[in-house]
């Protein structure tokens, strides 16, 4: 099964911010889980790839709780007109919303700022582990599911359990025989692989890159489409291996629904003048990601299609009623 966002990388015209509205004193983003994730990584391109739009340093939070709910919730409740912060999201958080996993809050309570660019899906497992493809593991998982402990940054029904139920699906397994260990963000994940608490985590692509140049994890597959380029131009995808399953992830940055026009526009110029340089596609592409460069109305516009698709895909999965 096929899961593409569906968003398109125009060209950004090249803009300057002339001028940060004088609320925009303390630029901060929330990373909604533990350090170490994809949300983590999200936050790093924007305090990088902003660093020269607010004339002081952005300031990297975390805030754990529920993938993202804890941090939702804060934002349309407390910090709803915060125009110094912006929060990281992923098309898993979209599920979330979707699934009514952040409560009762919807899309259309927060405002899409920018994106950091578009990661995909991978199935990762320790560099000493036995599985040495996507096949060692599906015929595992086949064969007795409950010998394979799978884990990854979300519950049963999130984005990360979703990349495992497709595969296994595709394989004519069952899902529902997996044994999965939820945790809270990818970070956590990540350890618990390198801990051996876990075989397999099916994660982000973008999370690998730092790990792969250690040498502590190997990527058995990636769902993208084809093969990325860079680091992981020899990893083959779930398609070349016969599983017929993506997953693109668009990664970004939403603010409280209350926050001021001004400052809105402050964020989305800031990100548009940054889209414009050669300097935000070589940060992309050190974070392992690919351009997908969307803010204020074309990225609210792209969420939208995002969240009707995303309704459609948890419905068929048996996620809403």
């Amino acid at each position: 099964m096929k899961f593409t966002s569906l968003w398109a990388a125009p060209f950004a015209l090249a803009l300057t911010v002339t001028a940060a509205s004088a609320e925009v004193n303390s630029p901060e983003c929330v990373a909604p889980a533990n350090p170490g994730g994809g949300f983590d990584l999200t936050c790093r391109v924007a305090q990088t790839g902003l660093e020269a739009a607010f004339g002081t340093p952005m300031q990297v939070t975390f805030m754990p709780g529920g993938i993202g709910a804890v941090a939702y919730n804060l934002f349309n409740t407390t910090r709803t007109d915060d125009g110094n912060a912006i929060v990281a999201w992923s098309t898993g958080s979209l599920l979330n919303i979707a699934t009514g996993k952040y409560g009762e809050f919807t899309e259309n309570d927060v405002r899409w700022v920018g994106t950091a660019g578009a990661d995909f899906g991978a199935v990762v497992v320790r560099a000493d582990s036995p599985y040495q493809d996507l096949e060692d593991v599906m015929t595992a998982l086949t064969g007795d599911a409950g010998s394979v402990v799978v884990g990854a940054g979300g519950s049963v029904g999130s984005q990360d359990w979703m990349k495992a139920a497709l595969l296994i699906r595709e394989a004519g397994g069952s899902p529902m025989d997996m044994r999965y260990v939820a945790f809270d963000g990818g970070g956590d994940a990540i350890a618990a692989l390198l801990g051996g608490s876990i075989a397999v985590y099916t994660g982000d692509v973008g999370e690998m890159t730092p790990h792969l140049e250690a040498g502590t994890m190997r990527v058995l597959a990636t769902m993208s489409d084809e093969r990325l380029g860079g680091a992981f131009a020899e990893i083959p995808t779930a398609k070349e291996q016969g599983y017929d399953v993506e997953w693109t992830i668009m990664r970004g940055f939403y603010m409280g629904g209350d926050v001021s026009d001004a400052d809105y526009q402050t964020w989305v110029d800031a990100f548009n003048a940054a889209y414009a340089t050669p300097e935000f596609a070589a940060l992309q592409a050190e974070k392992g990601l690919l351009p997908l460069n969307l803010a204020g109305d074309e990225l609210t516009a792209a969420v939208a299609e995002n969240m009707a698709t995303l309704r459609e895909i948890a419905t068929e999965a048996g996620l809403i009623q």
